[in-house]
Order: structure tokens, then C-alpha cells, then sequence
């Protein structure tokens, strides 16, 4: 997936290989970090996955490939002032310690569903990455909070090119680094109309700008660690739920990226408890019903909803689509 077939790319400032252990899929594992097919700030497909983003030592272009073969490899090259951190952070990234031993164990197999069984021997290479970067997840998610996904991808995709800054090294045309908390707080009013975003959203981005060096301390802490003399509970969970704007299903989206989260389910999400509802009983349940639904599988309910979400099932539908908000003229 480079600039070009016919391109050589420069030499990096840093590299590394891995060796899955395994099954490994590039495009499942990491697809979940871009936001739509003209996402500004990542790019993934089978084969390779080009990455832009902001490190504690600087910016960086991250391009991780998978060699084809029996002995295939994911071979990891980045550029610019944040590569070595990249690289070295680089198997988190991969999911390469995702662990999902637990999951295919005898006693958890036989209490799947048929369609996620099948699924799970589908997708074998499936893991949940872990970036790390809080910020970058937040942000996003607080866009997607009650619209579109078209409208949420716009949104992100407008306000990255608009006040994102240019990655560093042979990144493909078009990519940006994502924007900045510094960046987000200098938001004028008409940048968010002319991104679409509502003041509801654009308050709860600046607040979660206002606090992005608190919560990057638990960047690399493992999840539900506890931070001593940090107010409440000390986890990064309740640090995000203490910002005004942040509930449970921007948490639950945040961690599935940044600490690879297994069990946490994005509740309140529009469609997602309905659709679960569907495969695995015929019926459209409520959260309260999905969650009751995904009991048995604690510790793995995010596993099995997204083994369900690359089943090939559809969520049926009832009534009109939702139409996208223009709050340009707001």
C-alpha cells in the first residue's frame, strides 16, 4: 500500500518485524482505527496500513506491510521525530498481545452461538489493537456521538485536513497528523458549522481537549489501573466519564482502541443492541437485553460483537434512514 507500485520509499528512522504467532489480518485488526474509506489520519487495507499520529518525542508516519508466505511477517517502518517510539510501541499496536486463548477455550466455544462460531473460525486473525493514544480515540468518538456515521467521517475527515498538520516522511497525498487538543480548543464557531458539528458536541470536544494531558498519564498504564493521588476512582475509565459529554459508549469506544478492551460493549449505540438482538435470538433487544444476552461471555462480550459484526449478517430495517444534519447554517 505505498504512494506507488513504481515508488521506492525512503529509508525510514526506525523499523521492526513481527512474526505472528498465527493467523493475522491487517485490515481486520486495525480497521477499526479508520474513520471511513477518506479517513485523513489512517489508511488500512489487507496488506498494508499507513498511520499518522502524534507521539510523546514528536509526530510520525507509521506504515506497517504484511509479507505474503507461509512465513509471513508484518514488517514495521516509520518516519519522522516520534519513529523509535512508534516501532517500539509498534506490537501493541499490531494487537500482537491480544490474547484470545480464554475465548476459544472448550468452555467458552460451546456456549457460542452458531453464527459466531462460524465467524470466529472465519476470522481467525482477528486481534484488538492497543494505540495508547487517548486523545486521538476520544476525539473521534465525541464526533460520532447521536449522528451518522457519513456525518461523523465528514466531520473528522473536514476538521483533520483543516487544522492537521502534514506527517512527516513519505506519507501517501492527502494524509494528515490528527488534529491536536491544542488545535481542537482553537476552534472558531464557523469551523465547527462548516465541519457540521453541533455546539453540544464541540463543547464536549473542547472539554475533553481541556483535560487530554491528564488522561494521556494512563496512555500506557494497563487498563483499569489505578494512578495514585488522582482524583475518584484513579482509572482512566472514570478520568473519561468525569468529562461532561462522555458516557458510556464514548468510553466503551475509546478503550476498545487505546487498551484493546475485550469486555467493553458500546451501550447506547443506535443500532447495536438491536442487531445482536437479531443473531443471537431472532429479535431486537434493548441494551438491557444485549447485555443480558452477552452475560455468559464476560470478560469477552467485545469479542463477540465483533465476530457478529464480520458474520455477514445484516441488521434488518425498519422505516426511514436517518438523514444527515447540516449545521452549517445554525
Amino acid at each position: 500500500m505505498p504512494n506507488s507500485p513504481s515508488t521506492p520509499l525512503p529509508a525510514c528512522d526506525a523499523q521492526a518485524s513481527w512474526k505472528p504467532n498465527g493467523p493475522y489480518s491487517l485490515r481486520q485488526s486495525l480497521g477499526i482505527l479508520q474513520r471511513g474509506a477518506r479517513d485523513p489520519a489512517t489508511r488500512v487495507s489487507e496488506t498494508g496500513a499507513w498511520l499518522c499520529f502524534h507521539t510523546p518525542v514528536g509526530p510520525v508516519t507509521l506504515l506497517a506491510t504484511r509479507t505474503a508466505g507461509i512465513d509471513a511477517e508484518v514488517l514495521l517502518r516509520a518516519w519522522g521525530p516520534g519513529a523509535a517510539h512508534a516501532v517500539e510501541r509498534g506490537l501493541h499496536l499490531l494487537g500482537a498481545y491480544d490474547d484470545w486463548s480464554a475465548f476459544d477455550a472448550a468452555e467458552t466455544r460451546d456456549l457460542l452461538h452458531p453464527i459466531v462460531l462460524r465467524s470466529r473460525k472465519s476470522n481467525p486473525g482477528l486481534r484488538f489493537p492497543s494505540t495508547g493514544r487517548i486523545f486521538d480515540a476520544l476525539f473521534p468518538a465525541i464526533l460520532e456521538q447521536k449522528v451518522t456515521v457519513i456525518e461523523a467521517n465528514y466531520a473528522w475527515r473536514h476538521l483533520c485536513l483543516a487544522v492537521g498538520d502534514l506527517p512527516p516522511g513519505p506519507a501517501p497525498a492527502g494524509m494528515r497528523l490528527p488534529p491536536t487538543p491544542t488545535a481542537v480548543r482553537s476552534l472558531q464557531p464557523w469551523q465547527w458549522h462548516q465541519a457540521r458539528v453541533d455546539s453540544k458536541r464541540s463543547a464536549t470536544a473542547r472539554r475533553a481537549a481541556a483535560a487530554a494531558n491528564a488522561l494521556e498519564r494512563w496512555a500506557l498504564m494497563d487498563l483499569g489501573a489505578r494512578r495514585e493521588n488522582a482524583m475518584g476512582a484513579g482509572t482512566l475509565h472514570a478520568a473519561l466519564e468525569s468529562i461532561p459529554g462522555v458516557g458510556p459508549w464514548s468510553i466503551a469506544e475509546v478503550l476498545q482502541r487505546t487498551h484493546g478492551a475485550a469486555d467493553h460493549v458500546s451501550v447506547g449505540d443506535f443500532h447495536l443492541a438491536a442487531f445482536v438482538g437479531q443473531v443471537l435470538t431472532g429479535r431486537r433487544v434493548d441494551d438491557a437485553g444485549m447485555l443480558e444476552l452477552l452475560a455468559p461471555f464476560t470478560g469477552h462480550r467485545q469479542r463477540v460483537v465483533r465476530l457478529i459484526g464480520l458474520s455477514g449478517q445484516r441488521k434488518q430495517a425498519f422505516g426511514p434512514r436517518l438523514a444527515p444534519m447540516d449545521h452549517r447554517r445554525r
